[in-house]
């Protein structure tokens, strides 16, 4: 990939996609194509086709998804499953089809056996039952790496997988049903603080550990193994730093400033009890994360407060 390479950014407006376009523009790459979903609806084998035929970009990031948290995952699988099987089954498509050099697709640290082994490596998939909750988006991701995997065997076609741990920061979800864990926990602890209410609710029992990971340290990843990764398969890309949710949520009630009780509600699910990756495979490679877990969430809120209307 040199910098005049023209790159197609699936998921531009996403987290993880619009740091991706972020990290390239910082890395000096200038030909990126960009289509939001009104100009290219992903989920149209058609329309996808055609697009590829006219732009031919030689590399694609496939980070276009439907994604959301424990609630969402939990009340809309149906539509996260079929969404996603189609975003992914066209895009992987066209891309070959209309000679693309290479595709990284985005996966999901969930595609893991929910007991596995930890650091959980890129050999454990498929090795025990997934997490419930999560089911029908894993099964999903599963299926685009299986795809990327199918495609490089019969057709040649370099195309991988990367396999994020749990990704927050600038441009994340704050919808309060369905929103990722640090989006909506800073949401709850941010309305509480100005309602003046004196406790906060959080699901679960606070010990499950979770490996997060800043979105811009995941794109300057991506970016690196789209560079620098030639035998397909898979590739953790996580940050190696981990937390339990009890000590995110106290953590998240200091930067937003909520001085009340923080109340761990243990008759709702946990979900995976730990999960943090085996990142050796990038590591050996020469690429680390920059950026603490404090750090990221401080500039994660100072961000999400610049998006919000200024009093009239």
């Amino acid at each position: 990939m040199n910098k005049d390479s023209k790159i197609f950014v699936a998921g531009h407006r996403g987290m993880v996609g619009s740091a991706i376009v972020r990290g390239l523009v910082r890395h000096g790459y200038g030909n990126i194509a960009t289509r939001t979903r009104s100009e290219l609806p992903l989920d149209d084998m058609a329309a996808v086709d055609a697009f590829f035929q006219r732009e031919q970009p030689e590399y694609v990031f496939l980070a276009a998804a439907k994604v959301g948290g424990i609630v969402a995952n939990a009340t809309m699988g149906a539509d996260f499953i079929r969404e996603n099987l189609l975003i992914q089954n066209n895009v992987i498509h066209a891309a070959w089809a209309n000679g693309a050099r290479k595709l990284m697709f985005l996966g999901s640290s969930c595609i893991y056996p929910r007991l596995a082994a930890q650091p959980v490596s890129e050999d454990a998939l498929l090795t025990g039952p997934l997490e419930e909750t999560n089911l029908p988006y894993a099964v999903a991701k599963i299926a685009g790496k299986v795809m990327c995997d199918a495609y490089r065997k019969q057709y040649g076609f370099d195309a991988f997988t990367v396999m994020p741990s749990n990704v927050y920061g600038q441009g994340d979800n704050f919808h309060p049903e369905h929103s990722h864990v640090v989006a909506g926990m800073m949401r709850r602890f941010h309305e509480a603080k100005h309602a003046g209410s004196e406790e906060v609710v959080v699901w679960g029992t606070g010990s499950p550990m979770r490996e997060l990971i800043d979105a811009d340290d995941l794109a300057d990843a991506c970016i690196f193994l789209m560079e620098r990764w030639t035998d397909g398969g898979m590739v953790n890309a996580g940050s190696s730093q981990e937390i339990s949710i009890r000590d995110l949520a106290h953590l998240l009630a200091d930067i937003v400033g909520f001085k009340g009780r923080i109340v761990f509600d243990t008759q709702r699910p946990d979900g995976t009890p730990r999960k943090i990756m085996d990142n050796r495979r990038i590591e050996q490679l020469g690429w680390k994360p920059s950026t603490s877990i404090e750090a990221g969430l401080r500039h994660m809120y100072a961000w999400w407060l610049s998006t919000m209307p200024t009093p009239a």
